[in-house]
C-alpha cells in the first residue's frame, strides 16, 4: 500500500548521487529543499569516477548499520530518501521504511534490483513477463534454452545496470561462454556474480518509460524508442534512442502497462525507468529501475520535451499537493530529437579532446555532449554503457536535417577515437543521399 504522507520536505537525503542524481540537488535546492548525501557501501564503480556535485549540506558515508544512518538522517530532519543511481535503490528503500518517510513497498525488498524477483513479482501480479530461468551451472541453462525457450537466448548477470555483460546467445557454445564471463566478473557494484539470469529473447520494439511518483500515483515524463545493435561476441549495445509521440498506436499501451509493472513492483514514491519490449502479443517488460533513467539532460532536453524526471521529482518532494494535480501523461514532443550514444568499434581508442569533439558540434541540430572520459584516455570496443565514449544529443525543428546530422556524426566517429585529428568540418547531407 502507497505511503500516504502529503506534506512537503525541506530536506531530502539523495543515495549515490553519482550520476543522473547529482542533477537533482540544484532542482531541489531551486525549491527550497537542502540536501544531504548518503555513500552506499558498494556504489557504481564506473559512476564514482564522475564528478560529484555540489550543493551537499552534509555527506554522509552509510557503513552498514541502517539504524546509526538513519539516526543521523534524523538529525538533519530527512524527509524522504531518494536513490541518486542504481546502486542506492536497495539503501533508499531501506532508509525511508526505517525512517517513515514516504517510501516503496516493502514485502518483496529485493525485487527493485534483482532481476529474477523482478520477474516472479510481475509474474505474481498477473502481468505479461518473459520466460526466465537463473542458475550457478551453464549446463542448466542450456537445457533450459533448447527444451524451453529455445535459442537465442539473453543472459545477464542477476543484479546489475547499463547493458552490464548483457549478451544474446544462438548456440550451447555461445551460452556457456557468456555464463564463464559473467560468473568470473564482478557487476557494476563491484559484487561477485555468483548465479547467471537468462530470458527467453523478446523480439520486437523496445521502449522505456520515465516516471515519478507520489503516494503511488504515477505520472509519465517521457516515452522513447530504442534503436540498439547487435555486435559479436553477443552483446547488444545502444545506437539512438528517440521519443515517442503521444499519439503513437503503442504509446498509451506501453504507458499502461509500465504503472502496472510500478504497482507490481510497489514502486510508491520516485523516479523509475521502465525497459519494455513491444512483442506480437503485447508489451512484455525487459527490466524496470526504481530510480531516475540515466543521462538525463533537464535543461537540453526541456527544449524538446515537455517535462523531465529531475523537475518532476523536485515538484513531488516540495509541493506534493500540486504533483498531484497533474495529469497522468506529460510527454510531449515540442521539436524532433535523437540521442546518439558514441560507439567506439575498434579494440583500441583515445578519448577525443574539446577541440576534436568541435566538429560535433558544428552539426546543425547539435544540442550536448557528455564525454564518459578524460581527454586522451584509452578507450577499449563499447560493448556496454561504461565502454560508450559518451553521448550527444541532436534537436531540430527539421526531420530531415536530424538524421542528416545523425549519418554524419557516424562517419566522423570512423576516425575520432584514433588519436588522428579532425579536420573534415560537416558538409551538408542531401535528403536522399
Amino acid at each position: 500500500m502507497a505511503t500516504n504522507l502529503r506534506s512537503p520536505t525541506t530536506r531530502a537525503a539523495l543515495v549515490d548521487a553519482y550520476s543522473a542524481g547529482n542533477l537533482l540537488v540544484p532542482a531541489l535546492n531551486r525549491e527550497g529543499v537542502e540536501c544531504v548525501h548518503v555513500r552506499s557501501p558498494e556504489p557504481d564503480v564506473n559512476m564514482v569516477k564522475l564528478k560529484f556535485p555540489d550543493g551537499f549540506v552534509d555527506d554522509i558515508r552509510h557503513e552498514g548499520d541502517l539504524a546509526a544512518t538513519a539516526a543521523a538522517l534524523r538529525e538533519w530532519g530527512i524527509g524522504c530518501v531518494i536513490a541518486g543511481g542504481e546502486s542506492g535503490v536497495e539503501l533508499a528503500d531501506q532508509l525511508n521504511a526505517e525512517l517513515g518517510t514516504p517510501g516503496n513497498g516493502m514485502s518483496r525488498p529485493t525485487c527493485r534490483r534483482n532481476k529474477y524477483e523482478m520477474v516472479l513479482a510481475v509474474r505474481d501480479a498477473g502481468l505479461p513477463h518473459a520466460a526466465t530461468v537463473v542458475s550457478p551451472d551453464a549446463d542448466e541453462i542450456i537445457e533450459w534454452a533448447e527444451t524451453t525457450a529455445g535459442y537465442p537466448v539473453v543472459l545477464k548477470p542477476v543484479s546489475s545496470a547499463g547493458q552490464d555483460n548483457v549478451m544474446a546467445c544462438a548456440s550451447a557454445e555461445e551460452v556457456r561462454a557468456a555464463h564463464d564471463k559473467i560468473r568470473s566478473s564482478t557487476n557494476r557494484q563491484g559484487q561477485s556474480n555468483t548465479v547467471v539470469l537468462a530470458q527467453e529473447f523478446l523480439a520486437g520494439t523496445e521502449y522505456f518509460v520515465n516516471t515519478v511518483s507520489r503516494d503511488g500515483q504515477h505520472h509519465t515524463a517521457e516515452i522513447w524508442r530504442y534503436c540498439k545493435r547487435r555486435i559479436p561476441g553477443g552483446h547488444i549495445i545502444h545506437d539512438y534512442v528517440e521519443p515517442l509521440s503521444p499519439d503513437d498506436p503503442d504509446a498509451q499501451e506501453v504507458e499502461f502497462y509500465s504503472h502496472r509493472i510500478l504497482d507490481a513492483l510497489e514502486i510508491h514514491n520516485g523516479a523509475a525507468h521502465a525497459e519494455i519490449m513491444m512483442t506480437a502479443d503485447g508489451p512484455v517488460l525487459v527490466e524496470c529501475a526504481g530510480r531516475l533513467g540515466g543521462g538525463a539532460a533537464p535543461q537540453i532536453l526541456s527544449r524538446s520535451m515537455a517535462a523531465n524526471q529531475i523537475d518532476l521529482i523536485a515538484l513531488s518532494v516540495a509541493r506534493p499537493d500540486e504533483f498531484h494535480q497533474l495529469p497522468t501523461s506529460l510527454h510531449r514532443l515540442l521539436r524532433h530529437t535523437l540521442y546518439v550514444h558514441l560507439i567506439n568499434p575498434n579494440d583500441h581508442g583515445i578519448a577525443p579532446s574539446h577541440e576534436d569533439m568541435g566538429v560535433i558540434r558544428a552539426l546543425p541540430s547539435w544540442a550536448h555532449t557528455v564525454l564518459m572520459h578524460p581527454e586522451g584516455a584509452r578507450l577499449t570496443r563499447t560493448i556496454d554503457f561504461p565502454s560508450q565514449p559518451g553521448y550527444v544529443i541532436l534537436i531540430s525543428d527539421d526531420p530531415v536535417q536530424l538524421r542528416a546530422d545523425y549519418e554524419k556524426l557516424r562517419e566522423i566517429e570512423r576516425v575520432l577515437y584514433t588519436g588522428y585529428p579532425v579536420s573534415e568540418q560537416p558538409r551538408p547531407i542531401r535528403p536522399d543521399r
